[in-house]
């Protein structure tokens, strides 16, 4: 049962340290993104008031409206898929794009922060479920993309995405997150100059244990924390 969102941060950070530990992890190596889509921004400064900093959207719309103004002391992580209508916008207001699967949107939203002087970190999106309603790039296209992502000046692509397929049984999940860390150890064997391989982010409320155990990084997680949609 879920409690405030205090003592919900306090229990899924609680939940990571064990997954770690049993991993034989140091759990100061993944970072929780607290995914507030659909959450009002109170919610984002209950949470930020209980400690923590690094928040998730899936929509830029949603962003715009609930971190304007900004909420001071935040990281703010876009999660969900990015148009490239929408890269100017997420070039002002995201430091980070977990979902990046285009040269078209990389290379738009790259001249954007290279239009408001900032420079961008982000990870490229595989869809490893061949899920045509799911974005990510297919797993044979990905070294080609990442050669093209490492000559833009300004965004720098340090790792990779995922969203598996959904399992009633979250330990079924767990291959696509080894596939995922054997995905990124061969393409790091290819020493692309510029990309540097670093993160990966998997793992969701019903599954970050799992990912944990795989290598993750960094998990998002939304419900554990706020609760159903809002």
């Amino acid at each position: 049962m879920l409690g405030s969102i205090a003592e919900n941060l306090a229990r899924v950070k609680e939940q990571i340290s064990r997954a770690a530990e049993a991993a034989n992890r140091d759990p100061g190596e993944i970072s929780l993104v607290a995914v507030a889509k659909t959450w009002p921004r109170e919610a984002v400064e209950e949470a930020l008031a209980a400690g923590h900093t690094i928040f998730g959207e899936n929509r830029v719309q949603e962003a715009q409206a609930k971190y304007s103004p900004p909420v001071p002391g935040i990281e703010l992580h876009m999660v969900g898929h990015l148009q490239s209508n929408k890269a100017k916008a997420a070039a002002e207001l995201f430091d980070r794009i977990h979902s990046i699967d285009s040269l078209k949107t990389a290379s738009r939203l790259d001249r954007c922060l290279g239009e408001c002087g900032r420079r961008m970190k982000a990870l490229v999106q595989i869809n490893l479920g061949d899920e045509p309603q799911k974005s990510g790039i297919a797993e044979e296209e990905t070294a080609l993309l990442l050669r093209e992502l490492a000559t833009l000046p300004n965004l720098t692509v340090d790792g990779l995405m995922e969203l598996p397929p959904f399992f009633d049984n979250p330990v079924k999940t767990q291959p696509y997150f080894q596939r995922l860390r054997e995905i990124r150890d061969r393409l790091s064997e290819l020493e692309i100059e510029g990309v540097e391989l670093r993160h990966l982010s998997m793992g969701m409320t019903a599954d970050f244990p799992e990912a944990i155990a795989e290598g993750a990084t960094m998990i998002r997680i939304g419900t554990a924390i706020f609760g159903a949609r809002y």
